[in-house]
């Protein structure tokens, strides 16, 4: 189909519009603290959050409700991306970008100081179900913003590497909550479950504050700005219902496009702290740094990809991975299950450090480009956040029922991975060729709109 001349007006090729490295770090330090938070709970949902708010039962129901309430947290992410991302594209980016980063350290902070069951009883796991549910909602349009943001202050030929420097943070909060969860997990037993787990969630309002500071004097986006004085509809718009209705494809597209990454992620960060430490018998300072080892190498390479995508095609990278993980899952699983250090950080380093760098290190310059501006916050959440609902949240859950179900047995957890990378596969190829690599530009036509691209 014809390509369609766009009047929006984007940085030249190479060039950083004003204000674009402040966005950078406001969007870099909200998506830090995100997936600090998200690791961090992980991390005390197979440790210490069964025991203490799930007591009464053996170790492995204690496991399973605590991953329960860990997706809690990405079920209502969906509801908490379209109503913020609804604020993004009708009022602005920099208000929506503020309450994100309210709402997700208030319910942080409150998980680090709620009582457990023995001193409050059935409250305890409510509260935690509740400010599970909180932080989900806030950090549903979190880095779906700071990924709109970052995109619209850039030349589209430079989407990559700032969408990945953004999504390289989010394996430096990994980073961050695993080496802070090591060192209060060497405290003696008790001091460790009565206080010791507490004080990495709470240090984490040191960063909301940082961020909420920097994110007050953030500046608009330019492209954003352009395209409300061209449209002049503003609050009129119900953005959710259009990009279903105008981009039929493309927003499909986004919602598979993240299965293979999610599954993957999660498996290779939650589930397998559990997994190791667990079921494989590692003990727990060797499984936390291996952790550490593999979200060191994704902050590496995520943005490295990003770049590797401006230059080959954000498509060819995100399609190579996946691929790459439909081989892969069987000996990362086999290596996984070793009990061997070197052998397990080996494993990390390639699955978390190598594919999720890949995925993450194109995956916001793909989104950012199926979408025009003026739906593109809304775009991104509803692909990133429904499938973070589908797959993210319950993948910890699912693999440990997996192998509770098969005798201990993680070849059902291969297969689940396969699954989900093949699903991204199919999404990519459908989606089209062009698509993602090039940015749509806004028109009004109502035909097939989702296959009109530059």
């Amino acid at each position: 189909m014809s390509s369609l001349v766009s009047n929006q007006t984007t940085p030249r090729a190479g060039a950083l519009a004003p204000g674009a490295k402040k966005a950078i770090i406001a969007s870099s330090v909200g998506t830090l603290i995100e997936w600090y938070d998200y690791a961090l709970y992980g991390a005390a949902a197979g440790l210490v959050i069964g025991p203490l708010f799930f007591p009464g039962g053996n170790s492995t129901a204690a496991t399973l409700a605590a991953f329960a309430t860990f997706a809690v947290g990405f079920v209502v992410r969906p509801l908490g991306g379209i109503f913020i991302a609804h604020l993004g594209d009708t009022i602005g980016r920099k208000p929506a970008m503020i309450l994100t980063i309210m709402l997700m350290g208030f319910a942080t902070v409150a998980v680090g100081l709620l009582p457990p069951a023995s001193a409050i009883g059935i409250w305890a796991p409510i509260l935690l179900v509740l400010f599970r549910a909180l932080q989900g909602f806030g950090a549903g349009a979190e880095l779906s913003g700071a990924l709109t943001v970052v995109s619209e202050f850039v030349s589209p030929r430079r989407r990559g590497l700032v969408t990945g420097l953004v999504n390289g943070t989010a394996g430096g909060g990994v980073l961050l909550a695993t080496i802070a969860f090591t060192i209060v997990i060497g405290l003696p037993k008790d001091d460790l479950m009565s206080w010791g787990w507490r004080i990495p969630f709470l240090l984490s309002a040191v960063l909301f504050f940082l961020a909420l500071y920097i994110r007050k004097s953030l500046d608009e986006t330019p492209e954003y700005r352009e395209a409300m004085e061209r449209s002049g509809e503003g609050k009129k718009r119900v953005p959710f219902l259009e990009v279903f209705r105008l981009y039929p494809r493309n927003t499909i597209g986004a919602i598979l496009l993240w299965t293979g990454h999610n599954c993957n992620n999660y498996l290779a960060n939650a589930f397998a702290l559990a997994y190791l430490t667990g079921t494989v018998g590692m003990d727990r300072p060797s499984a936390l740094t291996a952790v550490i080892i593999a979200a060191l190498s994704t902050v590496i390479m995520t943005p490295l990809m990003g770049m590797l995508g401006d230059r080959i095609g954000y498509r060819k990278v995100y399609l190579g991975s996946m691929i790459f993980c439909v081989f892969w899952a069987v000996p990362f699983f086999m290596m996984l299950s070793s009990g061997n250090l070197a052998i397990t950080i080996l494993a990390l380093v390639i699955g978390y450090g190598g594919v999720t760098g890949a995925t993450n290190g194109v995956g916001g310059a793909l989104n950012a480009n199926m979408f025009p501006a003026k739906y593109r916050y809304t775009g991104i959440a509803v692909g990133k956040e429904i499938n973070a609902a589908l797959i993210a949240g319950p993948t910890p859950f699912i693999a440990t029922a997996l192998i509770a179900a098969n005798g201990g047995q993680i070849w059902l957890v291969s297969l689940f991975s396969i699954a989900c990378s093949l699903i991204t596969v199919v999404a990519v190829f459908a989606v089209g060729k062009s698509v993602g690599d090039a940015p749509v530009h806004e028109h009004e036509a109502t035909g097939h709109p989702a296959e009109v691209r530059v």
